[in-house]
Formats: structure tokens, C-alpha cells, sequence
């Protein structure tokens, strides 16, 4: 079994609100539909979440009535998002089903607190393809925090153990230093657990869920469960079928070490 992360900057344009990248987006489903192997793809929110939860603070929890408004705008936007990648995936033949975040996790202090994924066995065992999302979700110590796609990643990976994750992001891999600030930055091509834990990034990388740390911390939780993870670019042609289909292509691969 396969465990996707199609990212929100790969599929939405995360600068302008509630932008699909379309074209890509659809390559990427029929890139998705020649693999034989059962696959669950998580998506980010990208432009339909991100500058809502943003503008309203969700991620801090409830201090007005106008979060409220924030909350279900954000997770109405979302599950826009969700129907269209839904839809592209269809057209490209996957039987696919939504699963909200919603309705199987509650966060305490922005950390799992109970979380119930039946819902994804059952999907699987009936040969449909889950598909589920960064979303907002309701969390027991700040009445509502955000459950990003990475830490969707980590729960679906510790309960299914995939033989591989990948992960589609908007660069070529994993770098020595961010490569939209620095021109010396290098592609890491392989890495242990041990040394992706050295690489650290710059405030360039961040936004509301955590930017590019928290997706390095998201691999390294996931490569410490023995599990290989593969982070390739997601705006080119291929590049995600191959890493899911274990062909060689260009990224950067990272060993899974039991820890």
C-alpha cells in the first residue's frame, strides 16, 4: 500500500484564494491512475485554506465570535477544494472517497487526542481510494485548532504502515538551505532520518501549518517507523508516478530507520 501528500502548493495557487491549478492537477490524477498498488492521498488546503485561517487566526483557538465565521468559511473553502481534486480524480478513472478530517479526529492543544480511521480500512477493503485533507477540526483545549495534511500524513502512515510515502511538493526535493532564497542551495538526493533531523530551514519556509519544518518533522516521524519516504516535485511531468511506482527519478529519498 502507497500513502500520497499531494501538496496545497502544487494543486492551488497559494497566493491568490481559492486558485485550482487545474492542468496540473488533473496530470497528476492520471499519473495517480496507472498505479496498481491500494494508494490513500492526502491533499493540502493551499489557497482555499491557508489565507483564511491566516486572516482569522484559526490555528491559535477561539477568542472571538468572529472566528466562528473564519472556521466554517475555511471548512466550506476546503471541501470545495476536495470536490475538485475528487472530481479530477474520477475523470481519471479512481474510485474515490472524501473523508473529512472532521468527522475522525479531535485535537487536544493542536495534538491528537482521539482519532478513528475505520472509516479508512472499510474504503480501502471495498477497493474505493480515501482521499481526505488539511481542514479545520474541533480541539477539546482551544475549542478549534487546525489538522494539517502533514500530520494526517504521520497517523495514516503509523496505522497502515505503507511500503512508501510520497510526498509532491513545489521543488525538486529536499535542500541544503531554502531554495527560493539561496542560489548555493543543494538538492539532497538521499538522506538517513539522522541526517534530515540536522537540516534546518528559515522563516521563508513557514506559514500557518508549520510551512516546510513541520513537513521535515512530518518525513522524519514517518521515516522513524522504518518506513522509506520520497519527496519529488509535483509540477513535473512523472515525477510523482515514478516515486510511487519505485522508478528511479529525480528527488530525494529518505531511508526509513526503526527508532
Amino acid at each position: 500500500m502507497l500513502l500520497l501528500k499531494l501538496g496545497g502548493s502544487v494543486i492551488t495557487d497559494k497566493n491568490r484564494l481559492n486558485v485550482v491549478r487545474k492542468r496540473i492537477l488533473n496530470r497528476l490524477s492520471k499519473e495517480i491512475s496507472m498505479v496498481d498498488d491500494k494508494i490513500i492521498i492526502v491533499h493540502g488546503a493551499g489557497s482555499f485554506g491557508h489565507i483564511l485561517a491566516e486572516r482569522y487566526r484559526l490555528n491559535d483557538g477561539y477568542s472571538n465570535e468572529n472566528q466562528l465565521e473564519g472556521f466554517a468559511l475555511t471548512h466550506r473553502n476546503v471541501r470545495v477544494l476536495n470536490n475538485i481534486v475528487l472530481d479530477s480524480l474520477t475523470s481519471a478513472g479512481i474510485p474515490s472517497i472524501s473523508i473529512p478530517p472532521i468527522s475522525f479526529i479531535e485535537l487536544d492543544n493542536r495534538k491528537p487526542k482521539q482519532v478513528n480511521l475505520k472509516t479508512f480500512r472499510k474504503t480501502l477493503d471495498s477497493n474505493f481510494v480515501p482521499v481526505t485533507f488539511g481542514d479545520v477540526v474541533f480541539d477539546v483545549s482551544l475549542h478549534f485548532s487546525i489538522c494539517s495534511g502533514d500530520l494526517l500524513m504521520i497517523l495514516l502512515a503509523k496505522e497502515f504502515k505503507p511500503d512508501r510515502v510520497v510526498f509532491a511538493i513545489d521543488e525538486d526535493g529536499i535542500y541544503s538551505k531554502n531554495p527560493k532564497k539561496y542560489k548555493n542551495a543543494r538538492l539532497l538526493t538521499e538522506l538517513s532520518r539522522d541526517e534530515l533531523s540536522k537540516i534546518t530551514t528559515d522563516l521563508t519556509y513557514s506559514d500557518v501549518t508549520g510551512g516546510m519544518e513541520g513537513k521535515l518533522n512530518s518525513i522524519a516521524e514517518i521515516a522513524g517507523m522504518g518506513i522509506d519516504v520520497v519527496v519529488v516535485n509535483g509540477n513535473k511531468r512523472d515525477r510523482v508516478y515514478r516515486a510511487l511506482t519505485r522508478r528511479r527519478t529525480k528527488g530525494t529519498i529518505i531511508y526509513g530507520e526503526v527508532t
